[in-house]
């Protein structure tokens, strides 16, 4: 591994996990029901994508809006993180779009302007981040452009997110521009490793296709991680499936991630899954509060695993 990702000499003193779930595996809940739920079930926090259903970034009196759900996450006791993954909220007809690697700098500007948007709105929540990814490269764009589009959108935005002392977490989405660790340390470095850019891990994706197993992709991600993903996926397959159901071995990835000192939510993320929200929402929270217990005790069976969802095939994100 090159040294310029390499952890610290002195790793931080190991931090008690918090767990969240995102309300795109929640959107046929209003948020208020949404929020409610997972704070009766026991979660952390909650992963809040702005869309149409909850939080609509788009419509009037956002701010009006924001300080009413952050008085409902105080009174809940819940914590934040603002993520920007939903499908349609730019554009009725085109999934994810526009994105910042769009050929026309209107369209990019529309996407660089949602993402300051929800910097503002982590602000006003206390979030500890905000979420975002790359996008996938327009037909015909080749690399190198592709990367300066990306970087000159990101700066947009990163001099927001220095200006309201919210980290931007960028997330590497298989498909993607950005789709590894390699390619998020390409980032970095482009950008001058700023203080405020740091990394989405999403386990899952660790899986499918990063070169290392995920526990170690925790380790070797620990420096920068600002916000992490969870689920369970298959080797070369970038299906979101429930905890249980694909080939991560979870307590060693909960060990890792809880000796690199991270002390951001670790928010449960399966939005194929929404016509049974609840049900996952019940069922991951007790597997991974067990799957924790498990690292310390490694000969400890894990519980029966949620019954299998409908599968969450998405070739070009975590929110498909």
């Amino acid at each position: 591994m090159p040294p310029s990702v390499l952890a610290p000499a002195h790793p931080p003193t190991a931090s008690p996990l918090r767990f969240g779930y995102g309300t795109n595996g929640l959107a046929d809940l209003r948020l208020d029901d949404a929020l409610s739920l997972l704070a009766d079930l026991g979660y952390d926090g909650v992963g809040l994508t702005l869309d149409h259903m909850h939080l609509d970034p788009l419509a009037p009196g956002l701010a009006a809006r924001t300080r009413r759900v952050a008085h409902r996450l105080d009174a809940l006791g819940l914590a934040v993180t603002v993520e920007t993954g939903a499908r349609y909220v730019l554009d009725p007809r085109r999934k994810h779009g526009p994105s910042l690697l769009d050929p026309e700098p209107d369209d990019r500007a529309r996407r660089v302007d949602l993402l300051i948007r929800a910097v503002q709105v982590a602000a006003d929540l206390g979030a500890h981040a905000v979420h975002c990814f790359s996008g996938t490269t327009p037909p015909g764009t080749d690399p190198d452009t592709a990367w300066k589009r990306l970087a000159e959108s990101l700066a947009t935005v990163l001099d927001a997110a220095t200006t309201a002392g919210i980290p931007l977490a960028v997330e590497p989405e298989p498909g993607h521009l950005l789709a590894t660790l390699a390619d998020f340390h390409r980032l970095r470095r482009t950008l001058g490793d700023a203080t405020h850019l740091g990394l989405t891990l999403d386990i899952g994706h660790c899986q499918c296709l990063e070169p290392l197993p995920p526990a170690d992709c925790v380790r070797a991600a620990g420096p920068w991680l600002r916000h992490v993903q969870i689920e369970d996926m298959r080797r070369g397959m970038h299906e979101h499936l429930p905890l249980g159901d694909g080939d991560i071995d979870f307590p060693p990835v909960l060990a890792a991630l809880a000796a690199t000192g991270y002390q951001g939510l670790t928010v449960v993320e399966l939005p194929r899954h929404s016509h049974a929200g609840p049900h996952f929402a019940e069922r991951s929270l007790p597997f991974l509060h067990h799957a924790t217990a498990t690292a310390a005790t490694p000969h400890a069976p894990l519980p029966d695993a949620p019954p299998p969802g409908e599968p969450s095939a998405t070739p070009e994100g975590s929110t498909p």
